[in-house]
C-alpha cells in the first residue's frame, strides 16, 4: 500500500481552515479583544482634547495606547491560552503524528493572530476617525500597520514564552491575566505620569513603552527620531528574546 503524503501547502491550508473555524466558534473572545481598546478610546475623547490644547498630540497618544492594549490582549489573553488549552487536550500530540511539517502547525496559529492584529488596529483607526475625529496621513496609516505587526510579534513571543515555561493550562490562564493586568495598568498610568516622572522614564523602555512609542511615532512619520529608532530596536530585541525562550522551553504535551 502506497502512503500519500500531502503537499506542505495543502497541509497548511487545511490547518488554516481548522484554526479559522475554531476562532469563529470562539468569536466572543474576538469581540472582547475589539471592545476593550475601543471602549478606552471612546472614554478618552476628553483627554485627547485636553492634550491637544496643551500642545501635545492627544490623538497619537490615545490611538497608540489603545492599539498597544489590543496587541497585549491578543498575545497574552488569546494566543497563549489557546496554545495551552490545545496542548492540554492533546491536539498538538495528535497533529504531530500526521504527515504535516511541525512548523506548519504553529505557522497556522500565528497567521490567525496576525489577522487579528490587523483587525484590532483597523477598528481602533475607524473609531478614532469617526468618534474622536483623529485622522492620519496615508503614510501614517501604513507605518502604523507595520509597527503594529512588530509590536504584535513582541506580545506573541511573550505569550509563547509563558506557555513554554508554564505547563499547566489553568496556571497559564492565571499567569497571563496577571501579566496583562500589570502591563496595562502599570504601563498606562506610568505613561501618563501618575506614578511619577522617574517611573514614567522607566516605563518608556519596557515592552509596553517601546511598542507604544513606535506606534505613536509611526502615526506622525515626521516626528520619528533616534529615540523611536532605539524603541524599535528594543521592541525587536524583546520579541527575539521572548520567542527564543518560548520555543526553547515549549513542550508539545503536558507530560
Amino acid at each position: 500500500m502506497q502512503t500519500v503524503i500531502p503537499k506542505t501547502s495543502a497541509a497548511l491550508l487545511s490547518l488554516l481552515r481548522a484554526d479559522f473555524k475554531t476562532q469563529w466558534r470562539n468569536r466572543r473572545s474576538v469581540v472582547l479583544l475589539l471592545l476593550v481598546p475601543v471602549i478606552i478610546l471612546i472614554s478618552w475623547k476628553g483627554l485627547i482634547e485636553q492634550m491637544n490644547k496643551a500642545g501635545k498630540n492627544g490623538g497619537a497618544f490615545a490611538l497608540s495606547s489603545c492599539i498597544t492594549i489590543g496587541l497585549t490582549a491578543i498575545g497574552l489573553m488569546g494566543y497563549s491560552n489557546a496554545i495551552a488549552r490545545d496542548r492540554d487536550k492533546g491536539v498538538f500530540q495528535r497533529l504531530r503524528v500526521t504527515p504535516v511539517p511541525t512548523w506548519s502547525i504553529m505557522a497556522s496559529r500565528l497567521i490567525v493572530q496576525l489577522l487579528l492584529i490587523l483587525l484590532v488596529t483597523t477598528f481602533v483607526f475607524i473609531v478614532g476617525s469617526e468618534y474622536d475625529k483623529v485622522n492620519l496621513t496615508p503614510a501614517g496609516y501604513v507605518l502604523t500597520y507595520l509597527t503594529a505587526f512588530v509590536g504584535g510579534a513582541l506580545y506573541l513571543g511573550l505569550g509563547q514564552m509563558i506557555v513554554g515555561l508554564v505547563k499547566n493550562a489553568e496556571t497559564v490562564n492565571s499567569t497571563t491575566r496577571l501579566v496583562y493586568f500589570l502591563f496595562i495598568m502599570v504601563g498606562m498610568f506610568g505613561d501618563l505620569g501618575v506614578l511619577g516622572n522617574e517611573f514614567q522614564k522607566i516605563i518608556r523602555w519596557t515592552p509596553y513603552g517601546t511598542v507604544k512609542n513606535i506606534l505613536a511615532s509611526s502615526m506622525q512619520p515626521s516626528n520619528w527620531d533616534n529615540t523611536s529608532t532605539l524603541a524599535l530596536l528594543a521592541t525587536l530585541g524583546y520579541a527575539l528574546l521572548f520567542s527564543f525562550l518560548g520555543i526553547k522551553n515549549f513542550k508539545w504535551n503536558t507530560n
